[in-house]
């Protein structure tokens, strides 16, 4: 995901841009996630809308654990 952790992590290390640009060649949805893509799914989870759903593992990652498969 990018966040500011992963960024400040990599700057000791170097082109914090080429990281990202090559993560988003990683992932089959073309770019990287967010934070917010994690909190959305959190916020789905925690709201009403999801009162039918039960046992389940949701998945966030652009499709990355697809390619593992």
């Amino acid at each position: 995901m990018k966040t500011p952790m992963v960024e400040i992590a990599q700057t000791a290390g170097g082109d914090v841009e080429e990281m990202w640009r090559v993560r988003d060649r990683q992932v089959p949805m073309g770019f990287g996630g967010e934070a917010w893509d994690v909190a959305w799914a959190a916020v789905y989870l925690a709201s009403d809308e999801n009162r039918y759903v039960t046992g389940i593992e949701l998945v966030v990652d652009g499709g990355l654990t697809l390619k593992c498969a």
